[in-house]
């Protein structure tokens, strides 16, 4: 998810704490950004495994499976749903930084907090954990709809490459699968073509583009996702 934000901007109080990466030039970051990457991560990924203790049990989950059972879960969200948050939002804040624009991901504490209650207390997990905020550059209609447009292709091309995870066995198999399924689901889900959504600032841009991408989405929903979903017969490594 991002927001562009509109009218000028005072660059100068992002600059102190600033960091560059030299191997990639056009990129930059800051300290605080990347704190607020890892809180959210970490948050996601630890939601994430609660949601998978739900599913194991049908109920909430105890005292003692939040501490002593959580850890194979908590290793599958954070190689999966935690890198597919990471990935999806750092694709938006790459693009808008090509067109000239101040890109930073800034993490929502409030809904960091709702998040975690909601899943621990009803085994229901809505994740909107921050937005790239996107200041100033040359980003009109066609900018912004690809800004937007790079999350969920991002999602869509490590869905693939967990893919090949899939011939493997125990813990790899699993974070494989669950890549599969968090990952075309979460482009699925983004491209919803209204509201705050990544797919509404797409279809705005290019209608036959956004066509195109939820047909192929719904494809490898049909043909990848739904065969994961029917659990395997061993016992899940948790």
């Amino acid at each position: 998810m991002d927001k562009v934000q509109k009218g000028q901007q005072d660059f100068s109080i992002y600059h102190k704490g600033a960091v560059h990466i030299r191997s990639m030039r056009s990129i930059h970051t800051s300290n605080t950004e990347i704190i607020h990457i890892i809180i959210s991560w970490l948050a996601i990924s630890y939601a994430f495994a609660i949601l998978l203790l739900w599913s194991k049990s049908g109920t909430r989950p105890s005292s003692e499976e939040l501490f002593n059972g959580i850890f194979n879960p908590l290793v599958i969200s954070l190689f999966t749903v935690g890198i597919s948050f990471i990935i999806h939002e750092m694709s938006h804040k790459i693009v808008a930084q090509r067109f000239g624009s101040w890109a930073e991901f800034r993490m929502s504490p409030i809904m960091l907090l709702l998040m975690l209650v909601l899943v621990y207390q009803f085994g229901i997990l809505f994740a909107a954990p921050g937005a790239v905020m996107i200041y100033g550059g040359n980003v009109g209609r066609r900018e912004n709809g690809r800004i937007s447009l790079a999350g969920p292709l991002s999602n869509l091309i490590l869905g693939m490459a967990f893919f090949l995870l899939l011939s493997e066995q125990g813990l790899l198999y699993e974070i494989g699968r669950y890549g599969v399924i968090v990952n075309i689901t979460l482009a699925l889900f983004n491209m919803i073509p209204f509201g705050i959504f990544d797919g509404r600032k797409v279809w705005d841009w290019n209608k036959p583009v956004y066509i195109l991408v939820v047909i192929a989405t719904l494809l490898l929903l049909y043909f990848f996702v739904a065969p994961q979903l029917i659990p395997p017969v061993d016992k899940m490594p948790f």
